[in-house]
């Protein structure tokens, strides 16, 4: 017994005196950096034309069952948002204290949500329009900061449905160019993509859980 101790208390010994000393640092030959593409390789890297990204937006908002409506003149975004409200019968719509007055579509109440309007009363509306902070093409995203045009959050999330306007000047390419375009931002940030929507119960596709069940999106490509 005493000798079977000695050597099972040397092993352990020996083991924690191996763990304790460093372990040797592999050498490796040098590898050179890899130097910057240049020519045709650069360019594949660089941000896709404007035109590009407004196509990508629109293909990537429309996979995600949202309706994109799409006009080359801020003068038709009245008219195009009018067009949209009488398509889904809808009537009484609540916008932000600072909706630019070109948005303003004609025959349609417009709420304004200041001072902002109890729960309730806000979910009862036809539906909401408002502006965006940015779109992201790749992913189809609006991103909403509460800025100008927008709204508090909630003014998004309880009508039934959503009208957004986004300006070609809005749309960058992925969420990196997102992330790095709010950098200053204080305040929260909505990502939205699509109508609200859960699979949780048996994969099947719900709409409207947690958000506007509609969303339709103004898309503005207009020299300014």
């Amino acid at each position: 017994m005493s000798s079977a101790r000695s050597e099972i208390l040397a092993s352990i010994r020996a083991a924690n005196a191996a763990a304790a000393r460093p372990a040797p640092t592999p050498t490796s030959p040098t590898t050179p950096p890899t130097p910057a593409p240049t020519g045709p390789a650069a360019a594949t890297r660089a941000s896709p034309p404007a035109g590009a990204l407004l196509d990508l937006l629109a293909e990537r908002v429309d996979d995600y069952r949202a309706t994109v409506t799409r006009i080359a003149d801020d003068a038709a975004i009245a008219d195009a948002i009018a067009a949209i409200l009488q398509r889904h019968g809808a009537q009484r719509i609540a916008v932000p204290g600072d909706l630019p007055a070109a948005w303003r579509p004609p025959h349609a109440e417009l709420v304004v949500d200041d001072p902002p309007l109890d729960h309730r009363a806000l979910g009862a509306l036809d539906g909401a329009l408002t502006g965006c902070a940015l779109a992201i093409a790749e992913t189809g995203t609006l991103v909403l900061d509460g800025g100008t045009a927008q709204g508090r959050r909630a003014l998004t999330l309880l009508p039934d449905l959503h009208v957004c306007v986004v300006l070609d000047e809005q749309v960058v390419a992925g969420v990196p160019d997102a992330i790095a375009a709010l950098a200053a931002t204080r305040r929260p940030v909505t990502f939205v993509s699509g109508p609200s929507a859960t699979s949780d119960i048996e994969l099947e596709r719900v709409e409207g859980v947690h958000g506007p069940r509609r969303l339709e999106v103004v898309l503005v490509a207009a020299a300014r």
